[in-house]
């Protein structure tokens, strides 16, 4: 689903006008991506939370070369459904 998509539905589902919805999402992601800047977890109850991890630096080998590369640390992003979204997506 786009973010287009969704704010259609929210707007027709709650009868708002269009740039409303969009300006209230736009607010809720630049929320969240200011308490993931933070490493803050965040949880939406009923639906999941999101975390920073951090992944540890590694060597690899580059399978056309042969070679050594080393990788970084580096933060990633984690989602944990919630045990009622985990239910709803096998019972369909």
């Amino acid at each position: 689903m786009l973010k287009k998509e969704l704010v259609n539905e929210v707007s027709s589902e709650l009868s708002l006008h269009k740039n409303d919805v969009t300006t209230a999402l736009d607010i809720m992601l630049a929320t969240m991506e200011g308490a993931l800047k933070e490493e803050r977890r965040i949880e939406l109850r009923g639906f999941g939370s999101f975390a920073v991890r951090k992944r540890k630096a590694r060597s690899t080998k580059n399978p056309k070369t042969g070679t050594i590369m080393n990788i970084p640390e580096r933060k990633t992003i984690h989602f944990t459904m919630s045990k009622s979204l985990k239910e709803a997506l096998i019972k369909e």
